[in-house]
C-alpha cells in the first residue's frame, strides 16, 4: 500500500473541508458587503481592519449562544437533521478537479481529490440527499410553521432536481463520458455554455431553487413560515444549516463552472497548472454574485407559482434541450 497516497487523499480532504468552512464565513461577508453596495449601505465594517473579522465575531458569537429544544420535540431526529444536512454539501466538492496536476518533490499530485468515471452521478445523488435534513428538522420540530416549511422544500426541491438533473446531460452527451475531468478536458476549444446555453440558465435557475435561495426560499419565507424549518434552532445547531445553505451556494457555482464554464480552463494553464485552481476560484466568484444579485433585486414567487414554474415550464424546457442537444449530435455524427 502506497502510504503517500493515503497522505495525499487525507491531505486533499482537509484542504477541502477547509476551503467549505471558511469559504462558508466569508461568503457571508462577501454576500453582506455586496448587498450593502447594491442597496448604496456601508454593510459590515466594524469588527477587525474594513470589517474582514466579522465572520469571526458571527462564529464566536453563534458557538456561546445559548441552544434550545423544544419541549415535544423529537428528540434524536431534532439533533441529527443539521449533520445529515451539513454532511452532503461538504462531500459533494470531492469530485470537483481544481486543475490537471502539480509536481511536488518530484511527486506528480492531481488538483483533485479523487477523478471517478461516473462523476455527475455522484453529484446528482449527493445533492438529492440533502433535503432529508430539511424535511427532518421539519418534522422533528413539531412546529407547524417548521413542518410546512420541510413539506415546501421536499416538494420544491424534488420537482426542480428533475429539471437540474436534464440540464446535465447536454454537457454529458457533447463531452460523451460522465467524469468531470473528462467534460472539463473536452471544453479546451469551446466552453459549454457556447453549445449549451439554454442547458446552462436551466442549471442555473434549478440551482437556486435547489439551494433555497431568493427567489426560491419559499422553505424558510420570514413573512409566512417565521423562518420555517429552522424556527426552532439555535446556537450551533442553526449555524450548521446556516453552513450547509452557503456551502451549497459555492458547490452548485463550482459545478456550473466546471460543467459549462470550462472548469480550470484559462490561458496558460497547460504551461502553469498551478493557475487552474485560481481560475476556477474566479469563475466561482462570479457566479456567487449573480445569486447575491438575485437576492437583492427578485421578489419572493409565491408557492402556487413556483411549483408551476418548475413543471410546466422548466421541466418541459430541459427536455426540449435534450432533446434538440441529441438530434444535432446524431445529425453532425451522421
Amino acid at each position: 500500500m502506497d502510504y503517500l497516497l493515503i497522505i495525499e487523499w487525507i491531505v486533499k480532504a482537509v484542504v477541502i473541508l477547509l476551503f467549505c468552512v471558511t469559504g462558508f464565513a466569508y461568503l457571508t461577508f462577501y454576500e453582506r458587503r455586496a448587498l450593502a453596495r447594491i442597496q448604496v449601505r456601508i454593510g459590515p465594517n466594524r469588527a477587525g481592519p474594513s470589517g474582514w473579522l466579522q465572520p469571526v465575531a458571527d462564529g464566536i458569537k453563534l458557538i456561546f449562544k445559548e441552544e434550545l429544544i423544544p419541549a415535544q420535540a423529537y428528540k434524536i431526529v431534532f439533533i441529527l437533521a443539521p449533520m445529515v444536512t451539513v454532511f452532503p454539501a461538504l462531500v459533494i466538492l470531492a469530485v470537483i478537479p481544481w486543475g490537471t496536476q502539480i509536481v511536488v518533490f518530484g511527486r506528480e499530485i492531481p488538483l483533485y481529490l479523487v477523478d471517478i468515471n461516473v462523476g455527475v452521478l455522484y453529484l446528482v445523488a449527493i445533492a438529492s440527499i440533502s433535503v432529508y435534513g430539511i424535511v427532518m428538522a421539519g418534522w422533528s420540530s413539531n412546529n407547524k410553521y417548521a413542518m410546512m416549511g420541510g413539506l415546501r422544500s421536499s416538494a420544491q426541491m424534488i420537482s426542480y432536481e428533475l429539471a437540474l438533473g436534464l440540464a446535465l446531460i447536454g454537457p454529458i452527451l457533447i463531452a460523451e463520458t460522465m467524469s468531470l475531468m473528462g467534460i472539463v478536458e473536452a471544453q479546451k476549444p469551446i466552453w459549454f455554455i457556447v453549445y449549451q446555453p439554454l442547458g446552462a440558465i436551466i442549471f442555473f435557475v434549478a440551482s437556486v431553487a435547489e439551494v433555497n435561495r431568493a427567489p426560491f426560499d419559499m422553505p424558510e419565507a420570514e413573512q409566512e413560515l417565521t423562518a420555517g424549518y429552522h424556527a426552532e434552532y439555535s446556537g450551533m445547531k442553526f449555524a450548521l444549516f446556516f453552513m450547509a445553505e452557503y456551502v451549497k451556494m459555492i458547490a452548485v457555482c463550482a459545478i456550473g463552472a466546471t460543467l459549462f464554464l470550462g472548469g480550470f480552463q484559462g490561458p496558460f494553464v497547460d504551461q502553469v497548472p498551478i493557475l487552474g485552481p485560481f481560475y476556477l476560484f474566479f469563475k466561482i466568484m462570479v457566479l456567487l454574485f449573480v445569486l447575491i444579485w438575485l437576492r437583492a433585486t427578485l421578489p419572493r414567487l409565491r408557492y402556487d407559482r413556483l411549483m408551476a414554474f418548475g413543471w410546466k415550464f422548466l421541466l418541459p424546457l430541459a427536455l426540449a434541450n435534450v432533446f434538440l442537444t441529441a438530434v444535432v449530435l446524431v445529425l453532425i455524427g451522421g
